[in-house]
């Protein structure tokens, strides 16, 4: 006889959660195959494309398939054929394009691209994508915005991708709105998100907004993610020094960086340089892209990221070590910058290099 989830998860006659119930059927979920789909799921389907890549590709299903049944998620080719993926080895989807005339929602994982292939779309891929209902929502993970995009479903649009491909994106794409510093755009009808684990945030997000923060927090719950990434992918974008050159601003950039705790002035950039103030600024625009004060502050936050990374340093004294006047201000531009607090920023990357 089945067992409404909702009763399990009720009060029992005393008052008390019914919680070794929940925990026996969360633990029975988290083991095995999601429940069958309930009568009139939400069907997704993932389109696999040549050079697929396994991890982004099994993200739906593992994620969508977590929601209790509310989601009928399925996997499709171009033409119903086994795809080789960006590893050592081929999946074979279990269906053909057809299945996207059925979709509710299609999912676009990210797939192996070159310049050539980015900007000429498999016309096989394009074709399956038009087989998709007006109306239907589309998603893409990664290079899966390259395919929306060569489509033309992206243009007046801002859109996101892998933060490494941003430029690349831009020049094939120039009517599309880029915006390299977020995990995901939601247009409602349309979402992109960024490379690799962004697409867990997509999928959460899409449970969240189909079925509420509850149900979401459970599917995160069961896939040991949390429900929610505080800021965006500009965290994670690696911003290396530029060598400085031997002759115009470059000797004074590297004499800043061995004294970013003190409040330099433009004056005394200039001044060390052996320049005017006007003919420094110039010169340090034409040789870096930004303007003295706009570099200082990257430099700073640069090693403000370190610090947080591989010291226990209170915040007040890595603003300090870093020249901010304050803790304020370091949090200010932080967030500016990658979009989290610093001991957000902390969290995160402390985690990872222990």
């Amino acid at each position: 006889m089945p067992v409404d989830h909702a009763a399990r998860c009720a009060p029992d006659a005393r008052g008390a959660s019914a919680a070794p119930s929940t925990t026996r059927d969360l633990a029975d979920r988290a083991a095995g195959p999601g429940p069958d789909p309930r009568p009139g799921a939400h069907k997704v389907v993932v389109l696999a494309l040549d050079g697929v890549y396994p991890f982004e590709l099994g993200i739906p299903h593992r994620v969508l398939g977590s929601a209790d049944g509310r989601y009928e998620v399925l996997s499709a080719s171009v033409d119903g054929q086994p795809v080789r993926t960006s590893s050592d080895l081929a999946v074979t989807p279990g269906h053909g394009p057809e299945v996207l005339a059925e979709a509710d929602t299609v999912v676009i994982p990210p797939y192996t691209i070159s310049r050539a292939s980015a900007a000429a779309a498999d016309p096989q891929a394009l074709a399956a994508l038009s087989r998709v209902r007006p109306g239907t929502r589309l998603v893409s993970i990664c290079t899966g915005a390259f395919l929306l995009a060569a489509a033309g479903l992206l243009d007046g649009r801002k859109a996101t991708t892998h933060w490494a491909l941003t430029d690349y994106f831009r020049e094939l794409f120039p009517r599309v709105e880029l915006d390299a510093g977020v995990l995901f755009v939601d247009h409602g009808d349309v979402l992109t998100s960024a490379g690799a684990a962004s697409g867990v945030d997509v999928c959460l997000h899409l449970v969240r907004q189909d079925h509420g923060s509850e149900v979401a927090n459970q599917v995160a719950r069961l896939c040991v993610v949390p429900p929610y990434r505080d800021g965006g992918q500009a965290q994670y974008i690696e911003r290396p020094l530029p060598h400085a050159s031997e002759t115009g601003t470059g000797p004074t950039r590297d004499w800043a960086l061995q004294r970013l705790e003190l409040p330099l002035s433009l004056d005394e950039l200039a001044a060390h340089a052996a320049m005017s103030t006007r003919t420094f600024a110039r010169r340090f625009q034409e040789e870096t892209g930004l303007s003295p004060g706009r570099w200082l502050t990257q430099q700073r936050l640069r090693r403000a990221r370190h610090l947080l990374e591989s010291s226990d340093l209170q915040v007040e004294r890595v603003a300090h070590e870093v020249g901010f006047a304050t803790a304020t201000s370091l949090r200010r531009h932080l967030a500016r910058e990658a979009g989290v607090a610093p001991s957000a920023y902390r969290r995160t990357f402390r985690a990872s290099r222990r």
